[in-house]
Formats: structure tokens, C-alpha cells, sequence
């Protein structure tokens, strides 16, 4: 859905008093560190496709110097947005090519890029040349990103953490109203889509969501017990066969075939890091090993097929709930 839910249009028509705009300077807490913001940020430079397009959707392309890290082709209605902004780098920039753009306001989807072992910088780098570096708090919140090779998680995902990212990077840039309706609508749509869900009925339906593969041969990057896509399934009423608190471990198709899932999840990317970033060799794959071709979902053809980008904590994951539970549709008949 491209336009705000009825509800969330008449929240914004009723009356109430607009938010107040934000005070300089501005300080928050993020990820038990201490940002200032002197004033509202120009020259944003947005590491990860999840900020990236938070930004749009508060109207701050504008103010944005630059984007990287991509796992999808950007939103169709952010189009003519991100058209007027750099693409630094399709995967992980580089620290110079972030800090020549000399940037106010240096926000992450993931730690992994700006944290102890920052694979762009470190918060110390950044904070060297006084700019700020936001973490959202999707991927630090209830997280160990020590462990693993995408972190592990301490407690299940919670949605909380979404928006609570969202509000916060609205009063960094002065767009709290625009904020506040974003939140509003993806709230709106999330309930509608779980009430979707559960008129289903489906008392033992059971998922596992298939990320990438380093490589075809080896075992592939399936979603952890408590990540984003756990969280997912659990507002579905599916049960991940995978039980891990890695956010993506590594698991063998023969224990996933043996858990037989009444549904597989693959992510659709545009990225290609791996060759299992290609949806379409997921699929070849999946109907072409002795090993998954004999799973029930695959000879059934109940293999759901989400953008990436829904796979993460952005303003896509009601979209790829929303998908999810048409893909659902099956297993009520």
C-alpha cells in the first residue's frame, strides 16, 4: 500500500495540536551512547536502505548528501527522491567516501557498520570529526552484534524498537508531525493484517525463511528464532522451524527438510553479493536438490517470495506482513 490507511488519514485530518519542533541543541540516547545535534542536520549521509528510506518518508531527501547499502530497488513513490541523492556505494561505503561529504548526521540500519568493529567506522571515528552516528535501535536493543556474524539476539524483536527509531530520527530532523503519521499508518496496517491472520485458523502452521547462501552448495542463511522475521511469523501465527538466536544463522536443508515446513519464505534482492541473492536460482535450487525438492511446501508450491527489505526493521516490514499472509491464504484451504 502506497498511501496512508483511512485511519491514519483521519488521525491527521482531526483536529490536534501539531508537534512542537525540535530544540537545538538536541540530545539522545542511542545504543548507551550520548548524540548532540547543534542543529538540524544537513548533508545526511543514510548507511543502509531501512534509514534511507525512513528519511524519504519524512521528507528529508532535501537534506541527504548521500545513501549506501542497498538490498533493493528503493520504494517506486521515493523514486524522484532518491533520483536528487548520491548513491555513495550499492553495498558497504567506504569511511573517507562518507566523511567527504562532510556530513551532519551519519545514520545505520546495522551496527555491523558503525560500531565496535564498524565495517564503515567506528563511533570513536565519527565522533573525532564531530558528526554524529546513529545506530537504529532495531539492531542494538536486546542484541549482542559481538556474537554471530550478524549478532545474536538477548530477547525476541519488538516492534517498539521501530518506531521508537523512526521517532527519533524525526526529532533529529524537525519532522516530528511527519513522524507521527508514518507511525500511525504502519500501526494501522499491522493490526488489520494480524486480525487477517488469525480468521485463518491455522493451529500448527510452521514457516522458515530463507535470507541468502554464501554459496549454493553450502548451508543457507535462515532466519533465527528471535529476529525480525520471527517476529513476523509470530504475529502470523506461524512457528519458525528454526530455533537459533542468531539473527541469520547458517542451517543444513536436511534439518530443515526434516522440520518440513508448511511454508518457505525466500528474499527477493537486487543485490548480488552471493549467488543466492538471485531469487530466482533460490527457486531452481529449492525444486532441483533431492533434499528440498521432497519438502511438502516446495512440491506444493507454497513457497512465499518477500523483498528483502521487508525482512528487516524499515517501513517495508507491514509490507512484507501484508504478503506474507496472502501468501497464508493456501494453507486456510
Amino acid at each position: 500500500m502506497n498511501r496512508l490507511t483511512l485511519a491514519a488519514l483521519i488521525a491527521l485530518a482531526a483536529p490536534a495540536a501539531l508537534a512542537a519542533p525540535t530544540e537545538y541543541p538536541l540530545i539522545i540516547d542511542n545504543c548507551g551512547h550520548g548524540l548532540t545535534f547543534p542543529a538540524r542536520p544537513d548533508n545526511v549521509v543514510s548507511i543502509g536502505q531501512t534509514t534511507t528510506e525512513i528519511l524519504y518518508a519524512l521528507g528529508q531527501a532535501d537534506r541527504m548528501a548521500g545513501t549506501a547499502l542497498w538490498f533493493n530497488d528503493v520504494l517506486p513513490r521515493f523514486g524522484e527522491q532518491d533520483a536528487k541523492v548520491a548513491r555513495i556505494s550499492d553495498n558497504t561505503p567506504s569511511f573517507e567516501g562518507v566523511v567527504a561529504e562532510r556530513p551532519g548526521f551519519v545514520p545505520t540500519m546495522f551496527e555491523w557498520m558503525i560500531g565496535e568493529q564498524g565495517a564503515v567506522g567506528t563511533r570513536q571515528q565519527f565522533a573525532d570529526l564531530g558528526i554524529p552516528a546513529y545506530v537504529m535501535p532495531t539492531d542494538c536493543q536486546g542484541k549482542d552484534n559481538l556474537v554471530g556474524a550478524d549478532g545474536t539476539r538477548l530477547a525476541p524483536f519488538d516492534i517498539q524498537t521501530l518506531w521508537d527509531g523512526i521517532d527519533q530520527m524525526a526529532q533529529v530532523m524537525d519532522a516530528q508531525d511527519a513522524g507521527d503519521a508514518l507511525i500511525a499508518d504502519l500501526k494501522s496496517r499491522e493490526a488489520a493484517v494480524v486480525r487477517r491472520a488469525a480468521a485463518m485458523d491455522l493451529p500448527d502452521a510452521s514457516a522458515a525463511v530463507w535470507f541468502s547462501s554464501a554459496d549454493l552448495e553450502l548451508d543457507p542463511y535462515m532466519a533465527g528464532a528471535m529476529g525480525i522475521p520471527a517476529w513476523m511469523l509470530d504475529r502470523l501465527g506461524l512457528r519458525n522451524v528454526v530455533t537459533s538466536d542468531e539473527e541469520w544463522p547458517t542451517v543444513g536443508w536436511e534439518t530443515i527438510a526434516r522440520a518440513d515446513p508448511s511454508v518457505i519464505v525466500i528474499a527477493r534482492m537486487d543485490r548480488r553479493r552471493f549467488p543466492a541473492d538471485d531469487f530466482e536460482a533460490k527457486l531452481r535450487f529449492l525444486k532441483s536438490d533431492p533434499v528440498t525438492s521432497q519438502m511438502t511446501a516446495v512440491r506444493e508450491g507454497r513457497i512465499v517470495i518477500l523483498d528483502a527489505e521487508a525482512m528487516h526493521p524499515s517501513i517495508r516490514l507491514i509490507d512484507g506482513l501484508e504478503a506474507l499472509a496472502q501468501g497464508m491464504d493456501g494453507l486456510s484451504r
